[in-house]
């Protein structure tokens, strides 16, 4: 999980060490532009969902894996679900295993992220890596070709807190939707690639 922010880097937001970052010079790509790239590609494609279901704020990635998972015309190679999540202790573990096992492989990192209140609902496609755990403020390895992040909740800079206390399942479940209806709808008519063990240990 990380920021998205896309205001101007404030005084307020310097001492609350937000991530900032500027829409307009974001790798921001369509759907229909994933879509393309995978189906265009001759490579493995993974998708590492990232986070902790420990935490509903940190929920939305393991959820996504799962629904993935779960769902029997999806034939894509999937790491991070409630079962064997990914998240910041075995993060670089399974980027080592991923590496090992697929060295030429298209990978789709998915995580959540906190954002502007405007932009809550957002589901935003980037190309390049993702860099998890900034908004806890960690330092953890970088992965993905390509991301997919969802804002599942806003800072109020009078509570630095609020993001993390208030956030309703709810909330995190649509999102959940979302971002797998998006996954499902950009890897349909791919050609079949079927996957034998889509479920990998953490």
């Amino acid at each position: 999980m990380y920021f998205f922010w896309g205001g101007r880097k404030g005084k307020k937001a310097k001492e609350m060490k937000f991530v900032i970052a500027d829409e307009e010079r974001l790798g921001i790509i369509t759907d229909t532009e994933l879509r393309d790239i995978i189906h265009s590609t001759e490579k493995d494609v993974i998708f590492l969902c990232i986070g902790s279901d420990r935490y509903i704020v940190d929920s939305l990635g393991p959820l996504v894996g799962t629904m993935l998972q779960e769902n029997k015309s999806f034939s894509y190679h999937v790491y991070g679900t409630l079962d064997c999540p990914v998240h910041a202790l075995n993060l670089e573990k399974n980027s080592k295993e991923i590496n090992q096992q697929f060295p030429n492989s298209l990978l789709i990192a998915v995580d959540a992220c906190i954002g502007e209140k405007k932009d809550v609902g957002k589901v935003i496609i980037e190309k390049g890596p993702l860099f998890p755990g900034k908004a806890m403020n960690k330092q953890l390895v970088e992965v993905g070709d390509y991301h997919i992040k969802a804002v599942v909740s806003h800072i109020d800079k009078r509570d630095p807190n609020h993001f993390f206390e208030s956030l309703r399942l709810h909330t995190v479940m649509t999102m959940v939707q979302k971002v797998s209806s998006l996954i499902i709808s950009c890897t349909t008519q791919q050609k079949e690639k079927i996957n034998p063990d889509k479920e990998h240990s953490s």
